[in-house]
């Protein structure tokens, strides 16, 4: 099941920054980057973040389930949490501040012929 780009609009309202969050389609669903840096995932309509040190403030409020078949682990984040107390974004931000900036891709050769 594909998520629906008013879920991926309603998750960005949510954690407000729009200067730092952003969505990019991924194959019929969202990767959420912060500051440019994938740190979750928007599959079947459901927000999946990260598990990571700096996401720990998760544990135990969120169940761990895979964002899509064959995929590690997630923080499976509720309803609530995202439109809730506001700490989600900081918590996000945290992960884009640890994580590495993604590589640039190069670009493919022209072929000759």
């Amino acid at each position: 099941m594909a998520t629906r780009k008013e879920t991926a609009a309603f998750i960005l309202q949510q954690l407000g920054h729009p200067e730092r969050f952003s969505v990019k389609p991924m194959f019929g669903e969202f990767a959420l980057y912060a500051d440019g840096k994938p740190v979750a995932f928007i599959c079947d309509d459901q927000l999946f973040v990260k598990i990571l040190l700096e996401s720990a403030a998760l544990e135990g409020r969120c169940e761990k389930a895979p964002a899509y078949p064959g995929s590690k682990d997630y923080y499976l984040v509720a309803e609530d949490l995202i439109s809730g107390e506001g700490k989600l974004a900081a918590i996000l931000l945290r992960i884009g501040e640890a994580l590495p900036l993604p590589k640039a891709r190069k670009k493919a050769a022209k072929k000759k012929g």
